[in-house]
């Protein structure tokens, strides 16, 4: 047997027996494919990245995240891209989704793993770049979500964006309505940011 695999199923069945062992269990809807963005909400405590941590290792995913391009400098580096991590330069804001974009179409495989609250603290919108980079790429947005009432952390459905970010979002906030975060009164609605006239 191929060491990988094994090492693999092990880091699976320990990721399973700790979520257990805290009495969380892990839901999964299959996965439309070997590209996609990742939601992850709701977004509003610091554990919530142990809980994705244990997911993504529970369900043998293999994640992607963005960080700001000078945390990559140095001898930390290596590790931060190790890790899944994905360098932008962050002062060309606008520019961010056409980078992202680029990096879906010249991967293979990518599952971006985005938090579009954006804060831990309360946000009164949702940033709506993973919509667009979604949209740019052709690849679809998947709902992965941590509900700490329920105690389960999981991947929902996903959908293909319309190009209708109303609708959208109309569809994506039902989803998570009933999810709620450790620290509940941190959770904004799930809003577009008012267009400016």
């Amino acid at each position: 047997m191929d060491d990988s695999f094994r090492s693999h199923k092990l880091s699976e069945k320990l990721a399973r027996a700790i979520l257990g062992a805290l009495s969380w269990r892990v839901e999964l809807t299959p996965l439309p494919g070997p590209k996609y963005v990742l939601i992850g909400a709701p977004h509003t405590s610091n554990l919530d990245f142990v809980f994705m941590l244990l997911l993504e290792f529970a369900a043998g995913l293999k994640l992607n995240w963005v960080g700001k391009h000078t945390a990559f400098k140095g001898p930390l580096g290596p590790l931060m891209r190790a890790l899944g991590g994905i360098p932008v330069d962050r002062r060309t804001s606008n520019q961010f989704v056409e980078q992202m974009v680029g990096v879906f179409n010249r991967s293979e495989r990518l599952a971006l793993l985005i938090a579009p609250e954006g804060t831990r603290g309360r946000a009164e919108h949702w940033r709506t770049g993973f919509y667009h980079i979604a949209a740019g790429a052709g690849v679809p947005i998947v709902f992965g979500y941590i509900d700490y009432r329920q105690k389960v952390v999981g991947i929902g459905p996903s959908m293909t964006p319309s190009g209708d970010i109303d609708y959208d979002f109309a569809y994506i906030r039902d989803f998570y309505r009933s999810k709620a975060g450790r620290r509940p009164e941190r959770q904004g609605e799930i809003l577009i940011r008012p267009y400016s006239a």
